[in-house]
């Protein structure tokens, strides 16, 4: 069995090997375009239509190879080309829209100038390209799990498999259950969802379970505000992550499996089920695996958009056709799961750190990160930060490292003043934790947690209630409803919340806070309503002088609640005659004072913010103060009276 097994996939090896010396030796100009669902959005549809129709236009022979997200998510859309006749390695631009496509097929594929101004982390003055990975977001990243990510074709499966792809699931056939099993545990792989259970000891459990029909899951229910992990894997190598689902059927006796994807990810569905597709076509899925007799079929459920549904037993009940609702455990899905079988639920992230690990060694994985800790950590970093995107990082990295020398810091010169981390149930930690390492334990020893990989990132400007407020009523509105604690207890925080932003606070409001966050976190069934309070109670401990400022001054420090604010217009910075304010304002609120400067009528401001958008920097003439009643009075055709 084993040397057909090695027979079969050897020819298929054979056959992408050729395809991949055919591109890469090629003698024409390869073009890379970023098209996961960042670059579509940013424009990388039109970037490639404007490629083909200028050198279509100019007769210049040259192959575009769309591929899927390489993390610089800020700087999309994303394109990489190779020309073998300039001289240059591979260089990469950024920001590159139809326009630019049209000028550097004109100049560059055909004339032969790279246009360095447009070459990202290039100097116009020496002309210096540097290697790609010499940028800071790939040289202190280690990418275990993209390491493919943004290099190969995730429509294409024999460009996955020429870059050593499905070379684990043959290593594995030729191994025991019991074996592989041994090398996930001493890897130390904890699960990548959130909880950081062990991976191969939830595996070993299944492996015990008794019965004939077992089940293997992904949970890709990816709906944590701002991150976009899990969505960005599967629209960028897809393969891996079924690789690794078909590792784990293999080991824990299952001959079926489910990806569970919310239906908000169109791209994301479409690649893997055309993946799913492709493997069964090379006979890497269905009946007799290379020849095997392992049988294993992947369906695809959609999602229908519900937070709770990524808890792993709400999430079995969506499947069978339920209202997603957490049940009681034990019994535990590995035990008795989907339709009452042995059930392996593991998150993306997690089955596509299982490939690399059988390649590689547990002792090589267990050499990134921490003891406790081994492996990656993948994070989308979104926020008030400079370079915000998808990173990968060994554990054990701190805060500061990955906020300040691998994103770029804090935008406009600003400071820091926070970070979420963990999704909508993290922590908020300030500056005094910026060199927290992270990991799952350190995190959660500051009050907050790896989670599925969240984080957002907050400048002075930010108000901690107003967060806290944000955070909770998205929570709030994903809870099932099951737990009277959840349900009635978040309504009435989020209450609470609501109204000091409002300015109504009470004395005892505080109080009243921390003893409902606490009964919520003692009293909720499932993870949600466990960490539903920790925005709360977090930027209570760390922040607690901003609450207080909104309770007894009727003041928001970082003027973000509305209705503690209020804007002005600086006389004597505001230019005359320049009306941009006034017609960006949607209420007519704006209006020109007997010296042609402008004024805002406070009574008709909706406090939109758009006026401080409009006005030219130069001038910066908008103000923003709180509590409104600082906001100088000016009356419509007079000049400034101040209050």
């Amino acid at each position: 069995m084993t040397e057909g097994l090695e027979q079969l996939f050897s020819a298929i090896r054979e056959e992408a090997e050729k395809r991949r010396k055919a591109f890469t030796e090629a003698p024409v100009p390869k073009i890379y375009i970023g098209m996961a669902t960042c670059g579509i959005a940013s424009g990388a549809v039109e970037t490639k239509h404007a490629f083909e129709q200028a050198l279509a236009e100019r007769n210049i022979e040259a192959v575009i190879h769309t591929v899927g997200c390489v993390g610089h998510c800020y700087a999309e859309p994303v394109v990489v080309i190779d020309h073998p006749d300039s001289g240059f390695p591979p260089i990469f631009y950024h920001e590159v829209t139809a326009g630019k496509a049209k000028m550097l097929t004109k100049l560059f594929l055909e004339e032969g100038d790279p246009r360095f101004e447009h070459v990202y982390g290039a100097t116009v003055e020496n002309e210096m390209i540097p290697s790609v990975m010499e940028f800071p977001r790939f040289s202190q990243e280690k990418r275990v799990v993209m390491e493919k990510c943004g290099h190969i074709d995730p429509e294409d499966i024999y460009d996955y498999i020429a870059d050593g792809g499905y070379s684990s699931l043959v290593k594995v056939l030729q191994l025991t259950p019991q074996e592989i099993i041994r090398e996930i545990q001493e890897s130390g792989l904890r699960g990548r969802g959130g909880a950081g259970f062990p991976t191969g000891r939830k595996w070993e459990l299944a492996r015990q379970a008794e019965s004939s029909n077992k089940i293997v899951i992904c949970n890709a229910d990816e709906g944590d505000p701002g991150a976009y992990m899990d969505r960005t894997l599967l629209e960028s190598n897809p393969h891996q992550v079924l690789e690794g689902m078909i590792i784990c059927a293999y080991t824990v006796g299952a001959q079926s499996a489910t990806m569970y994807v919310r239906a908000e990810y169109p791209l994301a569905v479409k690649l893997v089920t055309k993946a799913i597709q492709q493997a069964k076509e090379l006979g890497l899925l269905s009946k007799g695996i290379l020849g095997t007799d392992m049988d294993l079929d992947i369906d695809v459920f959609q999602g229908s958009g519900a937070f709770v549904c990524g808890e792993e037993t709400a999430l079995i009940q969506s499947v069978e056709g339920h209202r997603g609702m957490p049940q009681c455990r034990p019994p535990y899905p590995v035990e008795k799961g989907l339709e009452d079988q042995p059930t392996v639920i593991n998150n993306v992230k997690t089955f596509a750190s299982v490939p690399p690990i059988l390649t590689n060694s547990a002792a090589w994985y267990r050499s990134i990160g921490t003891e406790s800790s081994p492996g990656t950590a993948i994070f989308s970093v979104v926020g008030d930060v400079v370079h915000p995107g998808l990173v990968e990082i060994p554990m054990g990295v701190s805060l500061r490292t990955l906020i300040f020398d691998i994103c770029g810091g804090i935008p406009n010169k600003k400071n820091f003043k926070a970070v979420q981390i963990g999704g909508p149930s993290g922590g908020c930690l300030p500056e005094a934790f910026l060199d927290t390492p992270i990991d799952f334990d350190s995190l959660t020893a500051a009050g907050a947690m790896m989670g599925s990989g969240g984080m957002v990132v907050m400048d002075e400007d930010t108000c901690m209630v107003n967060v806290s407020c944000y955070f909770l009523d998205f929570t709030q509105k994903e809870s099932c409803g099951k737990c009277t604690f959840c349900r009635i207890g978040t309504y009435h925080l989020l209450h609470i919340l609501e109204r000091l932003t409002k300015g109504e606070g009470r004395e005892g409001d505080l109080e009243q806070l921390e003893k409902l966050s606490e009964d919520i976190r003692n009293g909720s069934l499932c993870g949600l309503g466990k960490t539903a309070p920790n925005p709360v109670l977090t930027s209570l401990q760390y922040f607690r002088d901003e609450y207080e400022a909104h309770i007894t001054e009727k003041r928001c420090p970082g003027k973000m609640c509305r209705p503690l604010t209020a804007f002005y217009i600086d006389l004597e910075t505001c230019a005359r005659g320049c009306d941009a304010c006034v017609g960006c304002c949607p209420v007519d609120a704006i209006f020109t004072t007997s010296t042609r400067k402008k004024g805002i009528d406070q009574e008709l401001c909706v406090k939109c913010g758009e006026c401080v958008v409009a006005c030219p920097p130069q001038y910066d003439a908008v103000r923003k103060v709180s509590p409104p009643n600082l906001a100088p009075v000016v009356e419509r055709g007079k000049s400034a009276d101040k209050k």
